[in-house]
């Protein structure tokens, strides 16, 4: 064990009993090298960050150009600053009508906090509504969301109140009632074992927010920006929401959430009492650079497409190695993919398995029978086959057991 990994268990606050602990020299493209010289693939593009993989030279460039004019200069919203002002811009560009406003945070928990107290301040309502198996980060509005109880247990009381309904069950919906000011929903739950809903649904859901004035909230952290073959989840599903939540590649492998509205839903935030809410850090001007950098690119060369075109071969050749004694079924969408394994046991061990192969992959946090695959939008076909490659041998150890 080097010193380094002793200061990490030592004094770094630990997230598990068990962490991967790969000792990260320098990452370039699709790999991760280690110290030691090791390298390793990284099939979940740092969960969902890095895009564009590690050290995009369109990514650098913009990195090195912001550093040289100006860092930090004021909290967000005060001055105009040229990169917050070029990424909203194209935000709204790209993203549906009404939607033209974006509130920049540093993260998705925090983008989250802020569509939750601007549900509750334009509509007057005081509930919000979740789904089993849903994610929304760790702070305690998000958490209060979450559709994992084990995870808000040990965390009670929590904000609310909080409404819980099944997952792409349109029945349940009727549980909804006016008391409620947003409905917050992933149009592809990824934590919860990448399920992915129905568009009759989806578009129910969007009629019983009007009928009861709520607001609807997607969570896009991880299926925006060409992850799941369109360059926004919501277009899968032909439904507007009123406020869409994004973080993880938004900026381009730096720190960087937004919650996105129509200018008369963002426009209650900053008024009675002005400065209601506030961020120091949101919208950091290097985060803007290179959050706008990686969109540019993903646009130009249309990366949702390779998504979805390298995304259903991927799918198509994992099905192939399925074992139905070991995984009960594999399902995707684009650069999405889920492999449902019979047991949490046998999911661990594979992860594991594939890890020392090579191939980072991991395990969702609501569904821990279920190994998620995400890789960076630029990968090779060729890491793609080495991945297929060594995940096949992992398999194989799993049968021999």
């Amino acid at each position: 064990m080097s010193g380094f990994q002793k200061g990490f268990l030592r004094h770094l606050a630990q997230t598990s009993d068990a962490p991967i602990a790969l000792e990260i020299e320098r990452a370039n493209g699709s790999w991760l090298i280690t110290r030691e010289g090791r390298r390793y693939l990284d099939f979940i593009a740092g969960i969902g960050v890095s895009a564009l993989g590690h050290g995009h030279p369109a990514v650098l460039e913009a990195l090195a150009a912001q550093a040289a004019r100006h860092l930090h200069v004021m909290v967000y919203g005060e001055y105009v600053l040229e990169a917050q002002v070029a990424l909203a811009s194209r935000l709204a560009e790209l993203l549906p009508s009404p939607i033209d406003r974006v509130y920049f945070t540093n993260s998705g928990a925090e983008a989250i906090e802020g569509a939750l107290k601007t549900a509750r301040k334009h509509t007057g309502k005081p509930a919000w509504a979740a789904f089993d198996g849903a994610y929304h980060g760790d702070t305690l509005g998000a958490l209060a969301l979450a559709g994992n109880p084990g995870f808000r247990a040990p965390f009670q009381p929590l904000p609310g109140p909080v409404v819980h309904l099944p997952y792409d069950d349109e029945r349940a919906l009727a549980k909804l009632d006016a008391s409620v000011s947003a409905v917050v929903v992933e149009p592809v739950q990824a934590e919860g074992g990448v399920r992915i809903p129905a568009a009759q649904f989806m578009r129910a859901l969007r009629r019983r927010c009007d009928e009861l004035g709520a607001l609807l909230v997607f969570d896009e952290v991880l299926t925006g920006f060409g992850r799941t073959g369109k360059l926004f989840a919501l277009e899968h599903f032909g439904v507007t929401p009123d406020i869409v939540v994004l973080a993880k590649a938004l900026g381009g492998g730096l720190p960087l959430g937004a919650f996105c509205a129509p200018s008369a839903v963002l426009k209650t935030l900053s008024r009675d009492p002005p400065l209601g809410h506030i961020t120091t850090f949101g919208g950091h001007p290097l985060s803007c650079a290179t959050g706008l950098a990686a969109l540019e690119f993903i646009a130009a060369n249309r990366l949702w497409e390779r998504a979805r075109r390298a995304g259903e071969r991927l799918l198509d050749r994992l099905r192939e190695l399925a074992d139905a004694k070991r995984v009960r079924a594999v399902r995707g969408i684009g650069f999405l993919l889920g492999m449902e394994f019979t047991s949490a046991q046998l999911a661990r061990r594979f992860v594991e398995k594939t890890i020392a192969g090579g191939v980072v992959v991991n395990w969702t946090l609501n569904a821990d029978n279920v190994v998620r695959l995400a890789p960076p939008l630029t990968i090779s076909d060729e890491e793609i086959d080495f991945a297929l490659a060594v995940m096949r041998k992992a398999l194989g150890a799993l049968r021999g057991r």
